[in-house]
């Protein structure tokens, strides 16, 4: 790993430290703190002159803050003479915002993009953007990863081959996804159609194909109020499921979302650490989290050293 520096930010140490640990090499040293009037001060306390650093920075609550830091550690890493820099966003905030959904209304992914090159980053690493276009506002390469070969190997260790098992869409956008998952643990497709009446706001309708005395796994890439989620195991319950999973790559879970899971009928929610559970989530009994870390810590070595990184993508 010679020639190789990794340095995080604030928002996700734990994952930060277990990619370092399947490296086999230390976190570099920096400081990140913010002045008096919330300003983010950025220190680098090592050399990185003509080393390749890769910086790991998921953009999850407090988002601005999170891409502030990234944005200002990237360019203090490009001042101290970095030959290369990788941005490793295990989720990506504003992905949401790629299009216009309104007049006036802005591109916000493309914008983080333009920002995120601008600030230094001569190449990006990203876990199942919410978008798979996302990575064409970028004007560097861009690796993206997916989690569902992780959760799906998961699920097979934990829960074996099952003729009862039936992957779920929770909605149309999602059936390449819940197909990639359904394939890897040898079960049929399902998928709710839903019809959103507004933000963060969705009514889920019929449902498409049998759950009937069958264990539904909802498949997702993120979890964010869970509105989506928690109608979607009332609809499968009431169409005779008999047990109901969920698994999601990314648990933003903003406002009423643990509550809503907690008091849900839903056995477990599958997760991975892209973003970190807080307390209330880790204590709520309701959540499995699964880690990208081995994942990424590959990509980074393959990239390192030139190698392929597409086998990742199966």
């Amino acid at each position: 790993m010679t020639g190789l520096k990794l340095f995080a930010g604030n928002s996700n140490p734990a994952l930060a430290r277990n990619i370092a640990g399947h490296l086999g090499i230390e976190l570099g040293f920096c400081q990140l703190n913010s002045f008096a009037d919330g300003e983010v001060q950025v220190e680098i306390h090592e050399s990185v002159r003509g080393q390749h650093v890769f910086v790991i920075q998921s953009t999850c609550t407090p988002v601005n803050q999170n891409y502030m830091e990234l944005f200002i550690l990237m360019d203090a890493l490009k001042r101290a003479s970095a030959k290369a820099i990788t941005a490793v966003i295990p989720y990506y905030g504003y992905a949401r915002q790629d299009r216009k959904v309104a007049p006036r209304a802005p591109i916000s992914a493309k914008l983080m993009a333009d920002l995120i090159t601008k600030a230094g980053a001569d190449r990006v690493i990203a876990v199942d953007l919410h978008a798979a276009q996302i990575q064409g506002f970028f004007n560097v390469p861009v690796d993206h990863l997916f989690a569902i070969p992780t959760l799906a190997r998961a699920w097979r260790e934990k829960f074996g081959v099952d003729g009862d098992f039936v992957a779920v869409s929770p909605d149309a956008g999602g059936v390449e996804r819940t197909r990639a998952f359904a394939k890897r643990i040898e079960a049929p497709l399902a998928i709710i159609d839903k019809r959103r009446i507004g933000p963060n706001e969705a009514k889920a309708l019929h449902l498409i194909g049998d759950v009937r005395d069958k264990t539904a796994i909802i498949i997702d890439d993120m979890v964010d109020t869970a509105g989506t989620l928690t109608q979607a195991v009332d609809s499968l319950y009431k169409n005779g499921a008999k047990r109901v999973f969920a698994v999601a790559t990314h648990p933003v879970l903003s406002g009423p979302a643990i509550q809503r899971i907690s008091e849900s009928t839903i056995e477990k929610l599958w997760v991975t650490d892209s973003i970190p559970l807080s307390e209330s989530a880790r204590n709520s009994g309701k959540f499995e989290v699964i880690s990208v870390a081995p994942v990424l810590a590959e990509a980074i070595k393959r990239i390192h050293g030139n190698d392929s990184v597409s086998s990742l993508f199966d």
